[in-house]
């Protein structure tokens, strides 16, 4: 049995975002609560191609119609992703961050979740930070932009929102996993936002709530104002806007413990310090997720600290912060969509 939760965890480990081994094994007992040993051996034979049930079970030499019952079973548990493309229904594998873990936020235990605050750092380690393209981006809160900045829509959370026919609107997996521990914050509670096949897995799995556009641009304004820093999908065209906490987010809290967290973020903004205008009242302190900002006489800016949210420059009233773009060299274009997203990281991870 214990070869199974191996293979099963190899194969996730091949996909693009990485499951990579520990020492401790602690990714095996992960596996080994949320799997059986059967939808193991199914999970195994998915891909990253969506796929009817007829075509897997031709190469699984499995019956159909018992097939089909186990994918939507296991879609349903959040094991698999599914969505209804031409008629039929399509299934495909997921990866275990961003997909299995989130996809579970409804039915979390104790165990589960220090298993997983266990593995954390180790998949941030080695299949997060080592990656040039990752997962998620970093974009200004919309209250730190100028006029003057030549900023693109796809760096422009209303413009992203406007842009959605679906939405879904889910409950944060990271403040919900630190409340049930007994870590929680008093941020915003339903701050994931999805949009199109994953919106619909999500209301179908009843992961979240449909809502419109107007309803999500109220919920990202709340999180702007409860200081939740943007991470967007890491493409043009996104698939969620994540509202995130510097306290509960696991990307978050796992890139605060890097000496310069901005060399591990896709961004292409930076705070700068007006000192003329700056009181040294520390309020930018406070907001700063990332421990980029120090006050002695004045505030000053990590850069390699700071990860161009624009939180802090929102909450000075003296105009004494501003974002500034970075150099041309240094700007990050993200890929068109989700799926060159992650063919820039199994690429880079030497998966394909």
């Amino acid at each position: 049995m214990d070869d199974i939760y191996k293979n099963l965890a190899k194969h996730l480990d091949n996909l693009p975002a990485g499951f990579p081994p520990t020492d401790s094994g602690v990714e095996l007992r992960i596996l080994t609560r949320l799997f059986t040993p059967q939808e193991a051996e199914i999970a195994i034979g998915l891909s990253m191609m969506a796929e009817p049930a007829s075509d897997i079970a031709k190469r699984l030499n499995m019956n159909e119609t018992i097939l089909s019952e186990m994918l939507e079973s296991m879609s349903k548990k959040g094991l698999i992703f599914s969505r209804h493309k031409g008629g039929q229904d399509l299934y495909m594998a997921a990866q275990f961050v961003i997909g299995i873990w989130e996809y579970h936020v409804n039915d979390l235990d104790e165990e589960l979740i220090k298993d997983f605050n266990e593995y954390l750092p180790h998949f941030m380690n080695e299949a997060w930070v080592k990656q040039k393209t990752k997962q998620l981006r970093v974009i200004p809160i919309s209250k730190s932009i100028t006029a003057e900045m030549n900023i693109m829509p796809y760096e422009q959370a209303e413009e992203i929102i406007n842009r959605q026919s679906k939405i879904v609107v889910a409950p944060c997996i990271c403040r919900k996993e630190h409340t049930r521990v007994g870590e929680g914050c008093s941020k915003l509670s339903e701050a994931c936002l999805i949009f199109g096949s994953g919106a619909y897995y999500y209301e179908k799995n009843k992961l979240g709530r449909s809502i419109s556009s107007d309803e999500a641009l109220e919920i990202l304004n709340k999180g702007q104002e409860g200081g939740l820093v943007l991470q967007p999908g890491n493409a043009q065209k996104p698939s969620n806007i994540c509202l995130c906490c510097g306290c509960c987010c696991q990307i978050l809290k796992n890139l605060k413990t890097l000496e310069e967290p901005a060399k591990a973020v896709c961004t292409n903004y930076y705070a700068s310090v007006n000192g003329e205008n700056c009181t040294a009242c520390e309020s930018c302190v406070e907001r700063c997720q990332m421990d980029a900002i120090t006050v002695e006489d004045m505030a000053y800016v990590n850069v390699d600290r700071c990860i161009g949210c624009g939180l802090c420059v929102v909450a000075c009233d003296f105009e004494a912060l501003s974002m500034i773009e970075k150099d041309e060299a240094d700007r990050w274009i993200p890929p068109a969509n989700t799926f060159k997203t992650y063919l820039n990281i199994a690429r880079e991870r030497g998966k394909i």
